[in-house]
């Protein structure tokens, strides 16, 4: 199976002045420790990484051993075009892809092999988690609008899955009709295609944050130890 890593973007949240899947995180990248959670799957065949230029060094001697199981693709000015010219640039045999975010260097490799099993029988999947807070919706001036029920509130994450075929349609139809979405299950969601729910896990964060760093670094020596 094709999984697809998006690696593009700058991190400027986490003010690092470069790349925040170039920094260190227990000895390794940030995307070194991601790759080696995708290679322990068993159902991978196919690793994409999409990236800017000239990050392009810097990435592969960050990932080591992965540099050469994996086929580099050029991203563009946001995730949503990065993710189209992976997409596109994807092997002819490939039907069916996940897209795994690489600041998510926690994710479990069952949870890929799960995620994998459950698009053999669904066009378009995604993990995500429960919500557990309370959410409010509020207007411009920051009061509270309503209460949604959080019974029906999952926070998405990745990897999520789809049908090759349909992800192109989609993201075509979004360069025509200017749409912006934050992921790619959010473009089957404003064509009305049905995306599943596949449950996650509360540690596949992504690290957008010094302190996201901090956590990650704490789970990996646990892990470790």
């Amino acid at each position: 199976m094709h999984l697809l890593i998006p690696a593009a973007g700058s991190g400027s949240r986490m003010k690092a002045g470069k790349n925040k899947l170039l920094l260190n995180l227990n000895g390794e990248s940030i995307l070194y420790w991601t790759l080696k959670a995708v290679f322990l799957s068993e159902k991978v065949s196919w690793v994409g990484i999409i990236g800017q230029p000239y990050d392009k060094s810097e990435i592969i001697d960050s990932i080591k051993e992965f540099s050469d199981k994996t086929c580099w693709i050029n991203g563009g000015n946001t995730r949503q075009e990065s993710v189209r010219n992976g997409v596109n640039n994807l092997p002819n045999n490939a039907t069916k892809v996940l897209i795994h975010d690489g600041a998510r260097c926690l994710i479990k490799p069952e949870l890929i092999d799960k995620c994998f099993t459950e698009l053999e029988e669904n066009d378009a999947v995604i993990s995500a988690v429960k919500v557990i807070d309370t959410i409010k919706v509020v207007n411009e001036n920051r009061i509270i609008k309503e209460t949604p029920n959080r019974n029906f509130l999952w926070a998405a994450q990745t990897p999520q899955g789809f049908l090759v075929t349909q992800l192109k349609k989609a993201h075509q139809q979004a360069k025509e009709n200017s749409w912006d979405v934050t992921d790619d299950a959010s473009l089957f969601e404003l064509l009305k295609w049905p995306v599943k729910i596949i449950e996650g896990n509360s540690t596949n964060i992504k690290i957008t944050s010094p302190i996201d760093l901090k956590i990650a670094s704490l789970f990996l020596s646990n892990s470790q130890s």
